[in-house]
């Protein structure tokens, strides 16, 4: 749900949860005709994650499993297209949106109800499990209203911008017994699986540290300051809206929680660091001259999605990178301290010349180091692979990782699979709850406070680790 207008209160939901009387027999009658053989499903938040990542995948591929019986958006012009752009496939088989068409002309199957007032989608359609794919400042709130209203929850991450959200989430697992699930998909890529399960064999040793070099090229980098992540109070900066997959996935591999997390981060390339600025790509009268000029129009699907509802909300897909509005950084870099004494050194630069990750991690034993890079200027095809060396040996092994099909290295099927097949194996624990949400979201926010009062940041000054279950 990308706009500027849905920042909820408390006091919105609980003056929205009235119309739940009304809606008790109307919601019975939906949940007969149904059945009780599948999942009753529903989504919060219809931009293009929701619609690609989930909404046309369900109904696409686990039609066994589930039943997609509600979308809800603020934005009402949005939510309309999102549905007919799920029943209609708009999503490729990688979980990417397809670039022609909107799906008016293909829409099949029956219409999926849509709703702008999530009390009244829970309360009509009442499902069993919602997916919140909303901004990332708004995620608690339909988490914590999902569970009052009775429902499971799965959430994109990060899980929590603030600590503040972070000690509501605690609280309102400690009192709703409703599973949670965290979609974090970079513990499903080829070398994050690959390093856990060297790390399980023992093949360094004793963890000792950790160097994690994030990269995000010039395409991808700048995607997040044209969009809504590049204002903090929305996305909690790059360190927890981006960086909290790579912090979970150094949770899971270090089997042990943060600690003292010191951060430095700078705004060296876009915001008001750039030589001019307009409100969007657009309208700009510098698309000869700006580097970062994007053409929306060349993109149909996002043409319908968010061009179309602009009135609706005022939020501008194509938003300029040099808005004078832009809050976050684009050059960071922190250490973390964990419990089991491993440090842990963390960087992300955005709007380098390549895309990936190089990964070491040192040990008792040994070390590996990782390459795995999705996008290189002057190396085709993209590759990934990690090098075992060991104390006691002269030579290494290079252990080259084929890359997957599909969005993410094939990352979102495999985590669709846990999500929608609970029976499904997680022989490495790759599955992730509230928990691991909490803690990986903990580390960003733990990092741009230190940032902001310029000195390291113990995890107990934010959060009680003890209250967290799991």
């Amino acid at each position: 749900m990308n706009n500027r207008k849905n920042t909820l209160t408390r006091r919105s939901f609980l003056e929205s949860s009235a119309a739940m009387a009304a809606a008790v027999g109307t919601a019975t009658k939906i949940r007969a005709a149904v059945g009780p053989s599948r999942t009753r499903l529903a989504i919060v938040g219809t931009g293009s994650r929701g619609i690609g990542m989930w909404g046309s995948p369900a109904v696409r591929d686990y039609s066994k499993q589930v039943e997609m019986v509600g979308l809800c958006d603020v934005n009402p012009k949005r939510v309309k297209v999102a549905e007919r752009m799920i029943r209609s496939n708009m999503a490729d088989m990688d979980g990417h949106l397809r670039t022609e068409g909107d799906g008016s002309s293909a829409a099949k199957g029956s219409e999926i109800p849509v709703f702008t007032d999530f009390d009244e989608m829970v309360n009509t359609v009442s499902p069993d499990r919602i997916i919140v794919t909303t901004m990332d400042s708004t995620h608690i709130h339909y988490v914590i209203r999902g569970m009052e209203l009775g429902c499971d929850m799965i959430c994109e991450k990060p899980f929590a911008t603030d600590e503040e959200q972070s000690k509501a989430l605690i609280s309102a697992c400690e009192k709703y017994d409703k599973n949670i699930a965290v979609t974090f998909n970079a513990r499903y890529g080829t070398s994050a699986t690959k390093i856990k399960e060297l790390l399980n064999a023992g093949e360094i040793g004793e963890l000792y540290s950790v160097d994690y070099a994030e990269y995000l090229d010039d395409d991808h980098g700048t995607s997040y300051f044209r969009r809504w992540h590049g204002i903090k109070e929305n996305s909690g900066t790059l360190l927890v809206h981006k960086a909290s997959h790579h912090f979970d996935q150094l949770n899971w591999w270090i089997g042990a929680d943060p600690v003292e997390i010191s951060a430095q981060g700078e705004l060296r390339r876009y915001g008001r660091r750039g030589p001019f600025r307009h409100a969007n790509c657009r309208l700009c009268s510098h698309k000869e001259s700006c580097g970062h000029y994007w053409d929306i129009t060349e993109h149909p699907h996002l043409v319908k999605l968010y061009v179309d509802c602009e009135g609706e909300d005022g939020y501008f897909r194509d938003g300029c990178v040099y808005r004078n509005a832009i809050n976050i950084y684009d050059t960071t870099s922190v250490q973390v301290r964990y419990s089991n004494k491993v440090l842990v050194t963390y960087s992300l630069n955005a709007g380098v010349p390549l895309e990936g990750q190089t990964i070491t991690l040192n040990g008792s034993k040994g070390r590996l180091e990782v390459r795995n890079y999705a996008r290189q200027p002057w190396e085709a095809p993209a590759r990934a692979e990690v090098r075992l060396m060991r104390n006691s040996e002269s030579h290494s092994t290079l252990m080259p990782l084929a890359r997957r099909q599909g969005s993410h290295g094939g990352s979102d099927s495999l985590i669709r699979d846990h999500v929608f097949i609970p029976d499904s194996p997680d022989p490495l624990k790759q599955r992730a709850g509230a928990r691991a949400g909490i803690m990986s979201s903990i580390i960003g926010i733990a990092a741009y406070r230190s940032i902001e009062k310029g000195r390291p940041i113990k995890v107990a000054e934010l959060i009680d680790v003890s209250r967290l279950r799991g």
